[in-house]
């Protein structure tokens, strides 16, 4: 199984979501950890593989995101939770995305660093 590692805030905004979304996002981190991919996960648009996942869970009238990398071999990288205010469209938006390539950079150098101590 992979490790779970999480970058930045985004343990604390995930676990600020609703009990459901936070248990079915969970859910989607554990399947990754397993190798496996959650029904709801798809790639991130504009990260140029699968290598970036977004899970999107609606609730009560309201939708919660979480992306995470799974990118490295060992590791698995929860980059960011948000809910997603927005009522115009589905796409993420573009301070979200910005948001997430900053925390994939932070990643890459946790994830090299930790291979480092080894």
């Amino acid at each position: 199984m992979k490790e779970l590692r999480w970058v930045a805030s985004s343990r604390d905004d995930l676990l600020a979501f609703p009990p459901t979304a936070v248990r079915e996002i969970g859910h989607a981190l554990y399947l990754a950890q397993l190798g496996s991919k959650h029904k709801d996960a798809k790639p991130l648009k504009g990260f140029g593989d699968a290598g970036v996942l977004e899970v999107v869970e609606d609730f009560d009238g309201d939708t919660f995101r979480a992306v995470y990398t799974v990118r490295f071999a060992e590791v698995i990288f929860l980059l960011h939770a948000f809910q997603k205010k927005s009522k115009s469209g589905i796409a993420t938006p573009l301070k979200e995305i910005d948001k997430v390539r900053s925390r994939l950079k932070l990643a890459v150098a946790e994830y090299e660093k930790w291979r480092q101590e080894k």
